[in-house]
């Protein structure tokens, strides 16, 4: 079956951005205007089609990342001609921070995004999160000022903090004709018209002229894009100075070109859930974010010669495509999310995956809705599917062509910061539990599941208290195990605070073969986050090459066990520099184990410390309570960073510990009448202070 959609007619976009910003609620109203649904789901009903999870609309928030395909040709098409349409696939991602790795992993397959923006609260702290996720992996993007009819929305103040705290190149391409409940139109500041929506739910769109007391102001802010705008190319900069009336193509075209290469990003104006401005977005999404071919081929390592190679969006070249979400489906089994890269796929094919050099076979190949699925038999460059069945396939694996095999970048993963011991309530529950745990850390990258060697207990470890609360509940609802939950308790890990060195001579000798190893070791501290290294500094043979993985085998395993209270240790660089070998007796194991002993006393005379994970805090609360809120983040440990206003609001930015933190939703709502909200996201990893150190490592022996 040839290609339905040329390939610079497809889009791959995800929706970013803070908790509550109203991503889900603009994603239904994407799918309502572009005719996949015929009535609009509304979050607070919980009846929102890509909240198609239980969890996720009794709470009103999105956990998972839901993927769909719609169709749209832009409102400025007179002939409404099906040639002209373009097919966006979107993926609408969780704002909440426990949630984070869903934004990752859509961030790394998509080639652009949507951000969006409370009209009251501006830039709030998850929204940094999400932007420097969308810096790292170079995603162009475009803005979306919403609930601009909400109290206290301004969008100059949204519009300023977007330019302040997250880029100096936002550009205004609309501005809304009033603001709060007087929000009416909007303002086009390139074709210099106003929009106002009709209709039951804003379908109808009519183009006026602009209001006359808002000509000043728009004027205004139309030099400040065309400032901007002409800036990126000098043939529009040279007709702008001349004063030359520029077409609304070129304009665009340069917006374009500047946004393709993150170098400007445009800034939209509306209110979902009030229907006004959602289609035009989803014209600037046509207008100014990539198709796959607009952004650099995907680059990856040839596994057989290990040189980088490359694949650029073409159906003709070799087929590669990364795995991004493993997602357990109750009438299908497990899906793979993956998103084609370059060259196409037919249904019943085999796939390498390069990751783990397991052949693999695509039997079916699904087109997602939210949960809805439709069947096709062919993908190409560009699209986004779902497949099931595969058996040896995670999130990061490389999916390939057999004969042209290539291995894309990983994803990588936060560590989690908080765990929980779990066990089962009967005999029945003890099987299903191990198969439920398995399949949703399959599933979920960030949730760790191990046992206590000491209890032989169960602990499942995660980034957040709703985190593992979500897991529990899925795991009764879904797999059907009743399971009883001990206390949260917090990730502790070690590390060293200086140079130290260490010699061990691990000997023994009964009767037949006996044991020798003998290894010097030197350990580093590094910075907080850069995680270990092994250095090998043999010369000459001292110690046979076949032994230097054994040694680094024995530190790491030392490592986990840690030397202060047996947490696992972080951010150090260990260092085999010299030692010795007996030609008979020397061995892996011997080796290893003293490894492993020489890495614990160079520990301990390194300055071993106990670390704990620090939180980056924000609480958002009424000026009358400031004083008790501030007194009772300080006798948690809290570090005021500093203290700002938002609207009639306080908001508190605090680093603070996570130890600290169990239970604060039920005090602030205590302190603040119920008034107070505040939202937390992993900072680093600190000292822990000698004396609550002391009370952790006894508590840890007693």
């Amino acid at each position: 079956m040839p290609r339905q959609y040329p390939i610079e007619k497809i889009r791959d976009i995800g929706i970013i951005a803070h908790i509550d910003a109203g991503k889900t609620t603009t994603t239904e109203r994407i799918l309502f205007y572009t005719g996949i649904s015929h009535k609009i789901g509304e979050v607070h009903e919980g009846a929102a089609i890509m909240d198609w999870m239980e969890q996720e609309r009794e709470r009103g928030i999105t956990i998972t990342s839901a993927a769909t395909t719609c169709f749209w040709i832009p409102t400025y098409v007179k002939d409404r001609n099906k040639e002209k349409e373009v097919r966006i696939n979107i993926i609408d991602t969780p704002g909440h921070i426990d949630f984070t790795v869903e934004v990752q992993r859509s961030l790394r397959v998509l080639d652009g995004a949507v951000v969006l923006f409370d009209g009251v609260a501006g830039v709030e702290p998850q929204s940094e999160t999400v932007w420097r996720q969308a810096d790292k992996f170079e995603v162009p993007r475009m803005c979306f000022i919403n609930k601009l009819d909400r109290m206290g929305a301004s969008f100059e103040k949204s519009f300023a903090s977007i330019g302040e705290k997250l880029t100096p190149n936002a550009v205004a391409v609309q501005i809304p004709n009033g603001e709060e409940d007087q929000f009416t139109k909007i303002i086009d500041l390139i074709t210099m018209k106003a929009y106002s929506f009709g209709g039951d739910f804003g379908e109808t769109i009519t183009e006026e002229e602009i209001p006359s007391d808002l000509q000043e102001k728009a004027k205004e802010w139309r030099e400040k894009l065309m400032e901007k705008v002409a800036a990126e190319d000098e043939d529009l900069m040279n007709r702008y100075l001349a004063r030359e009336e520029i077409a609304v193509e070129d304009i665009k075209k340069v917006l374009r070109e500047a946004t393709l290469a993150n170098k400007l990003i445009p800034v939209f104006v509306g209110s979902s859930l009030k229907n006004k401005g959602v289609q035009l977005m989803l014209d600037g999404v046509v207008d100014y974010l990539p198709s796959p071919i607009d952004i650099p081929p995907v680059k990856g390592i040839n596994p057989k010669s290990g040189e980088e190679i490359e694949r650029s969006a073409s159906d003709e070249e070799p087929f590669s495509s990364l795995a991004f979400k493993i997602a357990t489906d109750p009438f299908v089994g497990t899906l793979t999310y993956f998103r084609v890269y370059s060259g196409t796929l037919k249904k019943g094919s085999y796939v390498l995956n390069v990751t783990t050099g397991v052949k693999e076979r695509i039997a079916r190949i699904l087109r997602m809705h939210a949960n809805e699925r439709e069947e096709v038999d062919e993908l190409y460059a560009g699209d986004i599917a779902a497949t099931v069945g595969l058996k040896n396939t995670s999130t990061g694996h490389t999916l390939a062509d057999e004969g042209n095999p290539i291995l894309l970048e990983q994803i990588s993963f936060p560590e989690p910061v908080i765990s929980v011991r779990i066990e089962p309530a009967t005999k029945a529950d003890q099987e299903k539990m191990g198969m439920a745990l398995k399949r949703l850390s399959d599933e979920d990258p960030t949730l760790r599941v191990s046992s206590d060697q000491e209890t032989g207990d169960t602990l499942i470890s995660g980034m957040g208290e709703l985190h593992l609360e979500i897991i529990v509940d899925r795991m009764k609802r879904e797999f059907d195990v009743t399971a009883n939950v001990g206390r949260p308790q917090v990730a502790y890990k070690e590390s060293i605070k200086t140079q130290a060195q260490a010699e061990e001579k691990y000997v023994r000798q009964s009767g037949g073969r006996g044991q020798y190893g003998h290894v010097l070791l030197r350990v580093d501290p590094k910075e907080r986050g850069e995680g270990f290294e092994y250095v090998n500094e043999i010369k000459g043979g001292t110690i046979p090459q076949e032994y230097i993985p054994a040694v680094e085998k024995g530190i790491k395993e030392a490592m986990d066990k840690g030397v202060v209270a047996g947490y696992p240790m972080i951010d150090l660089k260990a260092t085999l520099f010299d030692g010795s070998f007996h030609e008979v007796d020397s061995s892996e194991f011997a080796f290893k184990i003293a490894a492993s002993i020489a890495f614990q006393a160079a520990a301990k005379k390194a300055g071993a410390m106990l670390l704990e994970p620090v939180m980056s805090l924000e609480v958002v609360i009424p000026p009358d309570f400031l004083g008790d809120v501030i007194g009772d983040l300080s006798s948690r440990r809290g570090k005021i960073d500093e203290t700002l206003d938002r609207g009639n609001l306080k908001v508190v930015n605090v680093k603070i510990p996570l130890a600290e933190m169990f239970g604060y939703a039920t005090n602030l709502r205590s302190l603040t009448e119920g008034r107070g909200t505040f939202t937390m996201e992993f900072d680093t990893y600190e000292e822990v202070p000698a004396n609550i150190a002391q009370e952790i490592i006894e508590g840890k022996r007693r």
